[in-house]
């Protein structure tokens, strides 16, 4: 089997935990939980919200979940600090429910990874805060 890595490999400087925070945002917002699981090591370990998931087949399923859920999903994250293996973020995403009522979620993330670059722990701390749709910060071309 070939071993996998996620470049940028730690240890992380400006531009590599940068560059980590938008490719994390850019598979996100694909949706595709086949594709975003594949940044997360086979034994990685979640906490997001309430919930503790331990390797990428509970993290897919998680995430299938959390998209048929969360419909029209938008995501925006942001470098909040790092170091050589850890990175933390915080971020907003916007999604509405299935009865059309519109949610502004924020949060922060911390993340470590291997030596390979793949994410083996993610704490997500998240609040959800209803909002109209006329509120939407994240419409078009304007996310």
């Amino acid at each position: 089997m070939t071993k996998q890595q996620r470049p940028p490999l730690p240890p992380f400087d400006l531009a590599a935990a940068k560059a980590k925070v938008k490719a994390a945002e850019d598979a996100w917002n694909t949706r595709d939980p086949e594709r975003v699981v594949l940044a997360y090591s086979e034994d990685s370990v979640w906490r997001n919200r309430d919930e503790f998931l331990y390797g990428r087949a509970e993290i897919k399923e998680f995430l299938r979940r959390k998209w048929e859920r969360e419909l029209d999903y938008r995501l925006r994250k942001s470098l909040w600090t790092f170091d050589e293996r850890r990175i933390a973020v915080r971020f907003q995403y916007e999604w509405h429910d299935a009865n059309g009522q519109w949610y502004r979620s924020y949060g922060n993330e911390l993340w470590e990874f291997d030596d390979d670059g793949l994410m083996r722990r993610r704490e997500a701390s998240i609040n959800d805060v209803p909002i109209a749709e006329s509120e939407r910060r994240f419409v078009g071309d304007n996310w």
